[in-house]
């Protein structure tokens, strides 16, 4: 049997239930690998060994009696620090609510725990989730496993960089602008934003409202796209709670005919030009996908060079007020340098009500331009990220044009999955983005699934 900590979630599933590893083995496994590189990472914040080792026992007690309690019975997880777990101090990344303990777990954490999961650890954030990088001053910096001079990305970037080493087969990240893709580009992990209203997002903190609201969503991250097939419909459906929750059927991407998807690719959005690198992994993903699907033709919605803007004004139209209020409500008064940093640039976005109203008539219709470009397509492949994960402290040198790629599917509310597609010349993973039109997942994570086949996915890390 191959070693535990390169296998994925879906195969320690179905080698737990076959009795060909036990639970405790595994979960034992994974603590052995968070303690060999958590020291050079900083990505594990919380580490829960002695609950975790407990939960594996009574999950092998469960296999020897004949019961699977569900598809991820005995399998590890770990989750990003924004997301409450019942009973484990749950920062957020701000020192306000550096000793805070939740009563209960967000629904998301809950749902993959009744599928038999184990939670192992929380993974570090930048302040309030706010940043393309993962730092904080309640935990210091979290490194990328590729090079520990650059960044695992912001937001989920504990989340990333901890899978990518090896130290978790599966977490949990949220995404604004990018902030599960960008951190899977950077780690060359796999990742999915899913649509807009699929997931909820009960239990995050800060919790998400207002217009902006509108953007974010909750998904899963793991090294393979497989593992996000069987995550995400634990995942998705109303918790009665979060309102913009639509009770959609999640299609199966297992019942997906290729031979009748239509492709339109882009190596670069005409925002801001990728290195060389980064639109041939494109291209060649492009190219392996000839004669297996539909249609493929190079193209790009022309919304999109407006995505970034429209990002920034729907995110700083009250000058970064909501963020100060945030950090106000949590008993924080000292801001980390780098969201001081991200919401000096919000300021300039201050607007009237009437500005804002106008913002938002000039959303929709970048909705609806995007959605009318899917009339004829059901799938663009393009970039994750403009360059690869650069180093600390420089990645607001790309911002925001750099950011576009994944900015655009949040404005549009999409879903979008991030998988590696290409290596650097520096040795760093570049991620490829795979979109499909709103609510079809399945769409995105069959074309994802047949491109990591083909490119070969996660290749463990630098460590």
């Amino acid at each position: 049997m191959p070693e535990v900590t390169g296998l994925s979630a879906t195969e320690l599933a179905r080698a737990i239930r076959d009795k060909r590893v036990s639970s405790l083995e595994v979960v034992e496994a994974h603590l052995k690998r968070i303690e060999e590189v958590n020291g050079r990472l900083n990505a594990v914040v919380q580490l829960l060994a002695d609950s975790a080792r407990k939960a594996a026992g009574n999950a092998d007690a469960a296999i020897a009696r004949g019961e699977i309690i569900g598809p991820l019975h005995g399998v590890p997880f770990t989750v990003k620090d924004a997301l409450e777990v019942e009973g484990v101090i749950s920062t957020g990344g701000t020192k306000g609510r550096a000793s805070f303990v939740p009563d209960r777990d967000a629904p998301v954490v809950a749902r993959l725990r009744g599928a038999g999961a184990i939670l192992i650890g929380k993974t570090n954030v930048p302040e309030i989730s706010f940043g393309l990088e993962c730092s904080n001053l309640v935990y210091g910096r979290t490194n990328n496993p590729w090079d520990l001079e650059r960044t695992p990305g912001g937001s989920s970037g504990g989340e990333a960089a901890i899978i990518a080493a090896g130290g978790s087969p599966l977490g949990l990240g949220s995404d604004a602008g990018g902030s599960i893709r960008w951190p899977a580009h950077c780690c060359g992990i796999a990742g999915i934003k899913p649509t807009s209203g699929r997931v909820p997002r009960t239990g995050h903190w800060p919790p998400f409202g207002g217009v902006f609201a509108a953007v974010t969503q909750i998904g899963p991250m793991a090294r393979s796209v497989d593992d996000l097939v069987l995550t995400l419909p634990i995942l998705a459906g109303m918790d009665w709670v979060d309102p913009t929750v639509v009770p959609i059927p999640l299609g199966d991407p297992d019942q997906v005919d290729l031979k009748e998807v239509r492709v339109a690719f882009h190596a670069d959005n005409g925002v801001a030009t990728p290195t060389p690198e980064t639109m041939d992994a494109v291209r060649s993903a492009a190219a392996l996908l000839e004669g297996s699907v539909k249609s493929i033709e190079e193209g790009c919605p022309r919304a999109i060079e407006q995505a970034s803007q429209l990002h920034m004004e729907l995110h700083g139209a009250d000058g970064g007020e909501s963020a100060r209020g945030i950090l106000k409500s949590a008993g924080t008064d000292e801001m980390d340098p780098f969201l001081q940093k991200r919401l000096e640039l919000a300021a300039p976005h201050r607007m009237t009500t009437t500005q804002f109203l106008e913002t938002v008539v000039r959303w929709e219709a970048y909705r609806s331009e995007m959605l009318s470009f899917m009339e004829d397509h059901d799938v663009i492949l393009g970039p994750a990220s403009a360059h690869p994960a650069s180093l600390h402290g420089r990645s607001m040198d790309y911002f925001p044009g750099g950011f576009s790629y994944s900015h655009a599917y949040n404005v549009a509310g999409w879903p979008a999955v991030v998988i590696r597609g290409g290596t650097s010349p520096e040795g760093l993973p570049i991620g490829i983005q795979v979109v499909s039109r709103p609510w079809r997942e399945d769409l995105a994570l069959a074309v994802a699934r047949f491109l990591e086949k083909a490119l070969g996915g996660w290749s463990g890390s630098a460590l």
